[in-house]
């Protein structure tokens, strides 16, 4: 599947399928919510991504 494709399928699910899909990729790849480091570098364009995203919604910084 082609990033297109990808996008395409991302910007039909909800916010709540976005933000669960969010979620679960970050924990697959080791990454809490908020533990973004200024200056860090990452190996991965899609680790940029998933954070970038991440930040637009601020419910998933909250703690449970």
């Amino acid at each position: 599947m082609n990033k297109e494709e990808r996008l395409k399928i991302f910007k039909s699910m909800s916010s709540m399928q976005r933000q669960e899909l969010i979620l679960k990729k970050m924990k697959e790849r080791g990454i809490e919510v908020g533990s973004g480091t200024p200056n860090k570098k990452y190996d991965s364009e899609e680790v940029y991504e998933l954070i970038n995203i991440a930040t637009c919604f601020p419910e998933l910084r909250e703690k449970k």
